[in-house]
């Protein structure tokens, strides 16, 4: 009997060849943002960090790593290995010799991140730090040589830099993990040979290209006095928050406008490339640290705000979060309303399970909790009742399967006639007295236009102040912006600010024998939330799916906060968080689960992000087999786990969820707003966005968020229309 052949491998061919457009990056600063030597010093980190490795008979000591040749040929073969089926040898050659430096794509973004995202605050300590190890002095405390640090060969700043990790300074631990984190994340997003060398593609297998909504922008003529315009609503922010309430109060036949920092890119620049979709799509290029750069926030900053960058996932809120909250004095959280206001924006977006592929990464992780006995579910996608097989979302979705606000509240309010200024920095919010109160009458900004092409890579073309007049005013700038906006428009409450929740994150990574490809398919499709009530009030942790490793994240709905605050020298974002003790004891279970979850399903190698944690290397003798988790080696190395905890101040953590710096309140002594989003103190001010949340929500905050917003703005529609009906009835 002849043998079937296998069918074709369908995943390997793209529907249609997709060639996303450019989005060039403004132009870099005028002004250096360093010396000549600061630059020498700090490109000789990078490259101790990401070393060029070469052979020991053609390396350039000075410049790139010598090894021996069989440690060069080892290196050669293991990335062959790892390589797809056919990889050139030339770009694995050019891979181990690339080095930070000789990419002036790397020194671009660094020049940005110095001149554009820093705040002069951090930026005036890190040079410090560049000019101390450019001293004889100064290297001697830092590096035990008199000799300036960008002096020395390569192999002795390895070794610096490696020192630092375990030093007995804990200035020089935590300089180790802020120079090493910088370094790595913008040469990940900029290295021209890291992609070919994995095979990731540019844009997701098969992406067949969506048709987006055609949106329209104000556009203002030049001037040197402020353009004034009129509205019924003004709403700051274009994302999840601002997108529902834009709909809802067009739809009421209001007159709203949204304002939004950033420009739109429509779908055929989707999925960005790394290094433009960082500079584009959030904020201060995806660059921002707690003060102790203990923790790292990716914000996104974009048309859409986050639900232009997020995974998709779309969980609701828990019964115990809305019980704790209700408890707090806010009992439409326990009310039917709000879970009428959470389903009507998940049937919006077509939230839905029922559609969901996964893939091998999230695939692993139910069938380790099965075979573990803990709770899994499939976590519900915002992709309008399709499969959305997309793995590159967090740069932009080209289908436009994903259904975040610029797909649908932000085309609903459209064509229900809301109008759109992109480019609008909002300065302040204008005040003024109306029946004997405090009222809000509109914002004041600057609006900064595309270049004369239509982009944003050259000067813009106008340079505008605008005053916007609105009856109400909607701040969604999101919880790292809008308490700042408060704080520069003079509203006086000490809670501004503060109660940062950000839900840190810690991961888990693991090797598998199988090809994994875990940038194919949906982002996070899963989650096991077996640890997520430790203390019986909702303080645990999550596990899901990490984008750009093979890998998972441990999360924790946080107890203890943070604060956000503008730098004293520029205004820019700023803020304080440390994990507390618990939190951090919360996510040490999560990763110790996940270590779990990664021996049941067959890793090879397990290793977590924890400084000094060693890597587990499976024994796959049968014998050993037959013990599964119970296996005394692995046992020993969770011990290793669990004893080193995260020491500080060499651990990092990350946050994509930022929530409660306005957070609303019962009283004007709890909080920022009033249960329905206006500001204490304040007539005619609301916030709607992620901010105004009274505690952490214990799962991705999109679909709360919009439910609050839905809420807000449904009751300021009909605020709206009853002062309309009084004015009707005075002309009359």
């Amino acid at each position: 009997m002849e043998q079937a052949s296998p069918p074709p491998d369908m995943t390997a061919l793209p529907a249609e060849i997709v060639s996303p457009k450019a989005a060039l990056l403004p132009p870099l600063p005028d002004v250096d943002p360093l010396t000549p030597a600061q630059w020498k010093t700090l490109l000789a980190v990078t490259d101790a960090v990401i070393p060029s490795i070469q052979p020991f008979d053609t390396a350039n000591p000075s410049s790139e790593l010598a090894v021996t040749d069989n440690e060069y040929s080892t290196a050669l073969s293991t990335l062959k290995e790892l390589a797809p089926q056919g990889a050139d040898d030339a770009i694995l050659t050019a891979y181990l010799k690339e080095n930070a430096s000789s990419n002036p794509a790397f020194c671009q973004l660094f020049h940005r991140l110095f001149g554009l995202y820093m705040p002069q605050s951090t930026k005036k300590e890190l040079t410090f730090v560049l000019n101390v190890l450019n001293t004889r002095a100064g290297c001697l405390v830092m590096t035990g040589y008199t000799t300036p640090f960008s002096e020395q060969p390569t192999h002795t700043r390895e070794a610096i830099v490696q020192r630092w990790a375990t030093a007995r300074l804990p200035l020089l631990r935590q300089l180790y993990r802020s120079l090493t984190m910088l370094s790595k994340q913008t040469w990940i997003r900029v290295s021209p040979t890291l992609p070919r060398a994995l095979g990731y593609p540019r844009v997701p297998v098969g992406m067949t290209p969506g048709k987006g909504f055609d949106y329209e922008f104000i556009q203002f003529p030049p001037g040197s006095d402020p353009e004034t315009i009129e509205t019924d609503v003004v709403i700051i922010g274009s994302g999840c928050g601002g997108g529902v309430c834009a709909k809802n109060l067009a739809e009421a036949g209001r007159r709203v406008l949204v304002v939004e920092r950033s420009y739109h890119w429509t779908p055929e620049h989707f999925p960005m490339a790394e290094a433009e979709g960082f500079n584009h799509l959030f904020m201060n290029g995806g660059f921002i640290s707690s003060d102790d750069t203990s923790v790292s926030v990716v914000a996104g900053q974009a048309w859409g705000g986050g639900g232009t960058v997020n995974w998709s996932a779309s969980l609701q809120t828990q019964g115990y979060v809305r019980k704790e909250w209700a408890e707090r004095g806010l009992p439409f959280f326990t009310s039917a309303e709000f879970q009428t206001c959470l389903d009507r924006v998940c049937d919006r977006m077509g939230v839905s399970a029922d559609y969901v592929k996964h893939n091998y990464t999230n695939r692993v992780l139910l069938e380790g909790a099965r075979k573990l006995g803990w709770t899994n579910k499939p976590v519900p996608q915002n992709t309008g009742g399709k499969q959305h097989y997309c793995g590159h979302c967090t740069l932009g979705c080209g289908s436009c399967e994903k259904q975040g606000p610029v797909v649908s509240f932000l085309a609903d309010a459209a064509r229900s006639g809301a109008t759109f200024v992109e480019g609008f920095n909002a300065e302040e919010i204008l005040f003024e007295m109306k029946n004997g109160k405090k009222t809000a009458a509109g914002v004041k900004g600057t609006w900064i236009s595309r270049d004369v092409n239509g982009g944003v890579a050259g000067p813009p073309a106008t340079r505008r102040a605008v005053i916007i007049r609105a009856e109400r005013v909607i701040v969604s700038a999101g919880t790292m912006q809008s308490p700042l906006l408060l704080l520069r428009s003079g509203i006086k409450n000490f809670h501004i600010g503060r109660n940062l929740y950000l839900h840190p994150v810690s991961l888990v990574g693991a090797i598998h024998k199988e090809e994994v490809k875990p940038w194919e398919g949906g982002i996070l499709t899963a989650v096991v939330s077996e640890y997520e009530n430790l203390d019986g009030k909702g303080h645990g942790i999550a596990a899901a799916r990490m984008k750009h490793m093979v890998g998972y994240i441990s999360i924790s709905r946080d107890r203890h906060t943070g604060q956000v605050y503008p730098d004293p020298i520029d205004g820019r974002v700023r803020f304080k968080y440390h994990p507390s003790v618990s939190d951090k004891r919360h996510i040490l279970e999560g990763v110790v689960a996940l270590a779990k979850l990664q021996y049941v399903a067959g890793a090879t190698e397990i290793f977590t992000v924890i400084p000094g944690v060693s890597t587990f290397i499976r024994d796959t003798s049968p014998v050993n087999e037959v013990d599964g988790i119970n296996d005394a080696r692995f046992n020993a190395w969770l011990d290793e786990i669990r004893n080193t905890g995260f020491p500080s101040p060499e651990s990092m953590f990350v946050s994509a969820h930022q929530m409660g710096t306005c957070r609303m309140s019962s009283s004007a002594k709890a909080g920022v707003v009033d249960p329905t989003g206006k500001v204490w103190g304040v007539e005619g001010l609301f916030i709607a966005d992620a901010s105004v949340f009274p505690s952490a929500s214990g799962v991705n905050p999109m679909v709360t968020n919009m439910a609050i917003a839905d809420w807000i703005s449904r009751n300021i529609g009909r605020d709206l229309q009853k002062e309309s009906v009084v004015q009707e009835g005075a002309k009359l």
